[in-house]
């Protein structure tokens, strides 16, 4: 349904990118951001998704200016060690110019939202923090959340986690809740990445439902 791309950012640097328009007029667009495997056949599924819905999206590929053209859908640990050496060169000042020139190219569809899977979930609070010109964010178990519980959401955001995720603990998503009563924060009986169909070990299909049905209509009341 979607086809590949590319986006050039303001400081000139072109990157890959996703994209996949509705049939008819969109009812706004969706950025989507990645998780660390890059634009890989679970983020263009999303993208696909969304253009079902009647949205405009794009998914810019994060990891570009580390390793040009990076995606994987290997989730075996071999793989986590070549994500740990990306991650170590990765720079948020350089990727929210890569998030904003994803932005731009889903303005032509009128209002957009931002959406993100673990990485990508993070940075969606990220750029909700900076505004950035869109009019909602729903981000998925982003990690580090110490990393950004500082970052006040200038937008309407939502957030969705699992309530067994190992690498993000409890404690931690309720001081977000506690700090930011404000922003609907949803925890689900799930584990980490529980929306990730190509991962059997982690994909829990009612706790995704209930999560994307609920970023649906929230897209809906802030983009058409």
């Amino acid at each position: 349904m979607g086809e590949r791309t590319t986006l050039t950012a303001s400081d000139g640097f072109t990157l890959n990118a996703y994209r996949a328009a509705p049939e008819g007029t969109p009812r706004g667009g969706v950025v989507v951001i990645q998780e660390v495997w890059g634009l890989n056949n679970f983020i263009r599924d999303v993208v696909d998704r969304y253009a079902r819905h009647g949205f405009l999206a794009v998914a810019p590929a994060m990891f570009d200016r580390v390793e040009f053209g990076y995606e994987s859908d290997d989730y075996t640990p071999e793989q986590f060690v070549v994500i740990g050496a990306l991650m170590k060169k990765f720079d948020h000042k350089t990727a929210m110019l890569d998030v904003a020139a994803a932005i731009e190219a889903a303005k032509p569809a009128g209002k957009v939202g931002i959406t993100g899977y673990c990485f990508g979930g993070a940075v969606s609070w990220r750029a909700a923090h900076h505004g950035m010109g869109l009019s909602v964010a729903s981000g998925y178990y982003g990690g580090g959340i110490p990393n950004y519980i500082d970052l006040a959401p200038a937008i309407p955001l939502e957030m969705h986690y699992g309530d067994s995720d190992s690498g993000i603990p409890l404690e931690q998503i309720e001081a977000l809740k506690a700090r930011y009563p404000e922003v609907g924060i949803y925890t689900y009986p799930a584990g980490h990445g529980f929306c990730n169909n190509q991962r059997p070990g982690n994909f829990n299909e009612a706790a995704c439902t209930k999560a994307s049905a609920r970023t649906l209509d929230f897209f809906r009341k802030h983009l058409g």
